[in-house]
């Protein structure tokens, strides 16, 4: 497998258990990582913070993924890091 760094990764659910490990280790590898999230802001902010204090780039997004227009504005807000 590549190495993530300088790439951009979307991990759903992230705020919390199994995608809250998988963006804290992209991030420790050099990704920058769109934590998303669908209820709980404060959770997701956390893991932002958590991965931005230790010099790691993330963002957190809300998304239904039920909703296509939700999804769509995921993609373009990792869009932005490229």
């Amino acid at each position: 497998m590549s190495s993530p760094a300088g790439k951009v990764a979307i991990v759903t659910g992230a705020s919390n258990g199994i995608g809250r490990a998988v963006v804290e280790r992209l991030a420790q590898d050099g990704a920058t990582v769109v934590v998303n999230y669908g209820k709980s802001a404060d959770k997701a902010k956390a893991v932002v913070a958590g991965i931005e204090s230790k010099g790691g780039k993330a963002v957190a997004v809300q998304t239904d993924m039920s909703k296509i227009a939700d999804v769509r504005r995921l993609v373009r807000s990792a869009e932005r890091y490229q």
